[in-house]
Formats: structure tokens, sequence, C-alpha cells
């Protein structure tokens, strides 16, 4: 616990904080890389020229200010921050780095008013959030070795089959190098790619896992992000990967991690509604397919949006898994779609999901929800499931991005 006169200071010194978030953190991320650059292979350089990486950590800075003396309802985003770290491999030796960096950041950029007292303060406050994050981070470590066919650190895979979902989505089938087990995982999880970069440094990445479990492989399936979409600089990985690698090439994955996963042991009188835009179609089709053998007699509503017929993935997938289930409903969103709607094959409607069309495939409205997508799609989303006054324990969501934005948006 922290003592009383430091949460004091923290909290009367949180607004104060905040009004200079986004300035700080700018200047912390430029500070640590020019300090410390063994560092840089951990965070996304994408998203630190969208400045997303820097508005993620003002957000949370803020909220842990804010929440200094009841840490419980900081619980789920400290198991995200944990999960995450714990795919990118953090471990406890890199705290006092991104500590010692943080403090002096917080000192210059509030001059005067970043006393010996405050500095200390934030210093303690910053141990205290260290030690909770270490702690579960080293549970994930050991419960991630513990499974059968489970490791730690990166392991070799082969890519054995290389596969093309739609214009610009491709899946890749990875078996390990060592011929060994492939670990269950739970759906919605994702694992991390680490890789080459041309200067000889390695990147690393997180690709959501998008077949169920327990099939003797992974599963991820990457869009090429080409720099096209206003807001999205060209990917890296994405293209090498949809370029480079092919069907027998080695990659150095990291364990399943995430905290965006199906609970297949909820209350089942509700229907399970699966949210999906683009190729946040990934988690959710994991969850689709372990939902569908796990609780086969609870009702299932599948939308996926998409622009138009050439970029949708898992279509026949789809249909097939429709055709199939008598409880499972799929209807496919499509804003500009290339096919008149009188000619397309199955469920579908033209336009953005919206809350007209939800109520028509959710008539009760009252259902666990779980949805992934670009930021349009989730702030729509998030805004309809807030109106209706859907309870928070039945919204699941994975957003890229910081999710103050989601929540200020909606």
């Amino acid at each position: 616990m922290l003592p009383q006169q430091a949460i004091s200071i923290v909290k009367s010194t949180a607004p104060l904080v905040q009004a200079h978030a986004e300035e700080l953190t700018r200047h912390f991320y430029r500070r640590m890389f020019s300090n410390n650059p063994e560092v840089a292979p951990y965070f996304n350089p994408g998203n630190q020229a969208q400045g997303t990486q820097q508005r993620a950590l003002a957000g949370a800075i803020c909220a842990y200010a804010a929440n200094i003396d009841n840490l419980e309802v900081l619980a789920d985003a400290v198991e995200l921050i944990a999960q995450k770290h714990a795919s990118l491999m953090i471990k406890p030796e890199h705290y006092p780095i991104v500590g010692e960096n943080l403090l002096a950041s917080i000192a210059e950029v509030l001059g005067d008013a970043a006393s010996e007292e405050v500095i200390t303060a934030w210093g303690e406050a910053y141990g205290l959030l260290a030690d909770i994050l270490t702690g579960r981070e080293e549970q994930i470590y050991k419960e991630n070795a513990a499974k059968h066919g489970g490791w730690t650190g990166f392991r070799e895979f082969k890519v054995a089959k290389k596969a093309a979902e739609s214009s610009v989505i491709t899946s890749f089938y990875l078996v390990p190098a060592d011929d060994g087990p492939v670990p269950d995982y739970l759906p919605g999880q994702y694992l991390t790619l680490r890789l080459r970069t041309p200067d000889g440094s390695t990147t690393m990445r997180n690709y959501s896992l998008s077949d169920k479990p327990g099939q003797g492989y992974f599963r991820i399936s990457v869009k090429r992000e080409t720099g096209a979409e206003a807001d999205k600089p060209a990917g890296f990985v994405s293209n090498l990967l949809h370029d480079d690698i092919q069907v027998g090439d080695s990659l150095e994955i990291g364990p399943p991690c995430g905290e965006f996963i199906l609970d297949i042991d909820k209350e089942q009188r509700r229907p399970l509604v699966l949210l999906a835009a683009g190729v946040g179609t990934t988690p959710l089709l994991s969850m689709l397919q372990t939902a569908l053998d796990a609780m086969p007699n609870r009702e299932i509503v599948f939308v996926q949006a998409c622009l138009n017929e050439r970029v949708q993935p898992f279509r026949k997938t789809l249909d097939a898994l429709a055709a199939n289930h008598p409880g499972l409903t799929v209807h496919y969103r499509y804003s500009d779609p290339e096919t008149d709607a009188t000619t397309r094959q199955g469920d579908s409607s033209t336009g953005f999901v919206d809350a007209k069309l939800l109520a028509s495939l959710v008539p009760g409205r009252d259902a666990d929800y779980y949805f992934c997508g670009p930021k349009p799609f989730m702030v729509s989303v998030h805004r309809i499931l807030r109106q209706w006054g859907i309870p928070q324990d039945q919204v699941h969501l994975e957003f890229f991005g910081p999710r103050e934005e989601l929540e200020a948006a909606a």
C-alpha cells in the first residue's frame, strides 16, 4: 500500500498531469528512446508515428492517478496491460528504465510544479504499479510454460500453409519447428511475431488467432496495411508477411496472450452476439467456432461488416457454419457492395452497423456482446450498447487504440 501522503500528493497533482498528459508522454518516449534505445523493439513504430501509443499511455497515467486510492476499479486495465507486456516478454528489469525516464519527464515538463516531494510521491506510485504488473506478468509466464506444449520466450514455428482469405487478408498456418505439441489457447487471444528489420534490429507485432483451439496448428490472418488509408501508415510487418514469408519459412512466435476472451462458462440464457468489422473478424471467428462446439444450444448472432465482397474474409467458412447450425444467425453488412442486394446469396444488407440493424437481429437487446474492428465501427457499436443500457459485464471488446478515445467518442 502507498503511504497516505503519497496518495494525497498524486491525487492533488493528477489534474496538472492530465493537463500536460500528451506533452508529457511524447517527451517521455523521446527521452527513453534516446537514453535507452535497447527498448525500442518493444514498441510499434506505426503507433508511435500516429500518436496512439502516446495517447494510450497518457490515458493510463491519468486513470491510475485518479484511482490511486481505489485500484480495484482498474483491474481490467491492469490485466490488459499485463497480457500485452507478457506477449512482448517485458521483464522486471525493464521497469526501472521506464520509471526513471517517466519521472524525469514529469520533472522536466511540469517544471517548478514538480517539487521533490511530488516526484517522490509519483515514484512511489509507479513502484506500486510496477509491483502489481510484474506479479501478474510472472503468473502469465508460468501459466503459459505449464501448458502441454507451452513455452516461455520465443519459439520457432514453420509456415505450413499460406491461404488468401480476401484481396487484403492472408492466413498463415503455423506449426512448431521442433515437431512438438501446440498448446491450447483461449478464443480471442493473440500471438506475438518477432521479425528482423532492415537495420538488423527486431520488431514485434500481435496478431489474433483466427481458428478455434485444438487444431494442431496456430492460424493468424493478417491484413496487408498498404498506407492507402488516411489514418494508417504502410505496415512493414504485414507487407513482409504477405510478400516475403512463404511456406516452409520460419517465424519466432511468443505464447498466446490476451484478455479479450470468450467466457464459455457464463450464463447461457442470453444470446451471444459477435460483431466483427474488417480484420476484426479474426478473434471473433475463433470465438464463434468455439461457442458452437461448447454451447450448441445457445442462440448466436454473428454480424460481419466490411466494405465489399472482394475484401471480405471467411465468407465460405461463415456460410458453412450457418448452414450446419440452426441456432446461428449470420448477417453480412456491406458499406459499399460490389453486387446488387437482389443477387447476393445469404442474409445481407447495405449500410453501416447501426441500432436499427442490431435491434432487428437481437429483438430483446439483452445479450452478451463481443465486438472488434476499426475505430468508427467500435465507436458506433459502443455508443449503441451504452444507449440501450446494456450492463458493463455483458459488453466485451478489443479496440486497436487507446480505450479512452473510445469512451470519449461514445
